[in-house]
């Protein structure tokens, strides 16, 4: 397989100055506002319901999507696919529920509603576990599968496109949430235009290996011949139900996955934060709309590459460093067999992706360190210059950290979408009964929010290591198992709210808040009716 052409760098060439151009647009177009800390963690309400929109999913699809979920596509088939039509569903509870309570209690960061909510000690608690997640799983997962697809489709220096990713995302982080914002919207066209012809190409190479031609045929192939790669519901007994336990993708475990890491997660919420209700509403429908789209960009080729690979295309090349198999080299495999040109946009696509997740995160990063730990506690008095440079500084320190910890992380061996979900997994039931209870029952106290943290977070992990009696937690699907931490957790904040009761108010919660416009009532029930048609017909 060719490597990356003259035509190809070019087509690159040409994305990485429009990207940085514009954003340097942008930053110069603001920089009269660039010492706000408001301007440069939140954009300061700048960003369009378009921009919020794309920026969401620009930082959502990286390389686990692209790299890692087509990988599970490789392996498990289509049902992986229900973390991207369940997000989608996620995305108009989160906006309905959720975004107007975060904007009518004038929240800009995730910490800060947990002080507010609760303590200062739950809230500095809870910045720090999400300070190590984000570095240690997220930013480096995401670096470390960039840096791997890159390498092998332009044959450049592991370590080497490693730093060129770390760089360009610094250079993008640097200019606040509104370069970031802006440029996402640039990198959502590379991605989703690169991605497309990538899926087109894969699938017509199918048809013509079956001595057919076209999309249609080469889909037609797909299901027929490998029908098993086209289920959302693995039943008990299915070599995949331990990643995807049955309906407990529909009822389960997975809704805790998705309203935690859309509406209590700071490197998405932050989006919205600064914009008006209705803007940040249109918004995530926005994103709900992208994001029915995505399995056809990051799950689809993967399958092809399953086909491809029945038919004994590039045995060899899905072999990893270490001469094993390695899902995760499907999708920058699949990318060598596009046409000169064309694999240079898709090759723009894909780093479009790793970058704008990268400097989503590292944005996020920043907000925390800066607003949550680095403000109250060591310069209450600092000014809003001084401030900014700290948030710009520590983009810098966390990317370093992720490039000198990645290789180290393992990554590897559980494939990379698999890795990021089970290491969430240990937060995400603690963290997300501590905010649904705040914000639904005013009696929730802080003792059941710090329970619900540390405590939340040392079950999961005795239930991950198998280290609780009683049964053996291996055998139980990750899924499950966060099901069973969240209702532990629910259960013991309920009891302790009873037993040591505070003085802490509810947050402001009305229902006339959770009334939409009719025509954000339109669009969701769009996509409501579009994740039940799927679902009934991949069933």
């Amino acid at each position: 397989m060719q490597k990356l052409q003259t035509l190809d760098y070019l087509v690159f060439f040409f994305y990485f100055i429009v990207v940085a151009g514009y954003g340097y647009w942008i930053y110069n177009r603001k920089k009269t506002k660039e010492t706000s800390t408001k301007d440069f963690f939140l954009a300061e309400g700048s960003l369009t319901w378009w921009a919020i929109g794309a920026s969401l999913i620009a930082s959502n699809i990286s390389a686990e999507q692209m790299i890692g979920m087509s990988g599970n596509g490789f392996s498990m088939g289509l049902g992986i696919s229900t973390y991207e039509w369940m997000a989608a569903a996620t995305l108009i509870i989160v906006a309905v529920f959720f975004m107007p309570i975060y904007l009518k209690n004038n929240i800009s960061t995730m910490p800060q509603f947990l002080s507010q909510r609760y303590n200062k000690t739950v809230s500095l608690i809870m910045a720090i576990f999400w300070l190590l997640l984000y570095i240690m799983v997220n930013l480096t997962s995401i670096l470390y599968l960039g840096a791997l697809a890159v390498s092998g489709i332009s044959g450049l220096d592991f370590y080497t496109c490693m730093v060129f990713l770390a760089v360009f995302a610094i250079v993008i982080t640097i200019g606040g949430m509104k370069v970031i914002g802006y440029t996402d919207v640039i990198q959502v066209f590379f991605l989703v235009i690169g991605g497309l012809a990538a899926t087109y190409l894969a699938v017509t190479l199918v048809s013509e290996k079956y001595e057919l031609t076209g999309l249609v045929n080469g889909f037609k192939m797909m299901t027929q011949n490998h029908d098993d790669h086209f289920h959302m519901i693995y039943p008990k007994g299915n070599p995949n139900y331990m990643s995807l336990p049955g309906l407990t993708v529909l009822f389960g475990g997975m809704w805790i996955v998705n309203l935690n890491y859309w509406g209590c997660n700071q490197y998405i919420t932050q989006r919205a934060l600064g914009a008006d209700l209705n803007t940040a509403r249109n918004g995530l429908l926005f994103a709900a709309f992208l994001k029915l789209l995505m399995p056809v960009i990051v799950t689809l080729p993967g399958i092809a590459a399953y086909a491809l690979y029945q038919k004994g295309l590039f045995q060899q090349e899905m072999l990893g460093v270490d001469g094993t198999f390695n899902q995760d080299r499907a999708y920058p495999v699949l990318l060598n067999l596009l046409p000169v040109g064309l694999k240079g946009l898709s090759f723009a696509a894909l780093t479009a992706a790793v970058v704008a997740s990268l400097a989503g995160k590292a944005n996020s990063i920043s907000t925390i360190f800066t607003l949550d730990v680095f403000k109250p506690y060591f310069a209450k008095d600092m000014t809003e210059k001084k401030l900014v440079l700290v948030g710009r500084w520590t983009i810098v320190v966390a990317m370093i950290l992720a490039i000198v910890i990645s290789p180290f992380m393992g990554i590897e061996k559980k494939g990379g979408f698999q890795f990021i979900q089970e290491m969430t997994g240990l937060l995400s039931p603690g963290i997300f009964a501590a905010f649904i209870m705040g914000f639904f029952w005013k009696k929730t106290n802080s003792a059941g929010a710090f329970f619900a943290i540390v405590g939340g977070f040392a079950i999961a992990l005795s239930m991950h290591n198998n280290w609780l009696p009683g049964t053996d937690w291996t055998t139980v699907p990750f899924l499950d198992r966060m099901g069973w931490v969240f209702v532990i957790c629910v259960v013991v904040m309920f009891v302790l709210s009873l037993v040591l009761p505070d003085e802490k108010k509810g947050l402001e919660v009305d229902s006339s808040m959770f009334k939409t416009t009719k025509g954000f009532a339109v669009g969701a029930t769009i996509v409501i009716a579009t994740i039940v048609f799927l679902y009934s017909y991949f069933w």
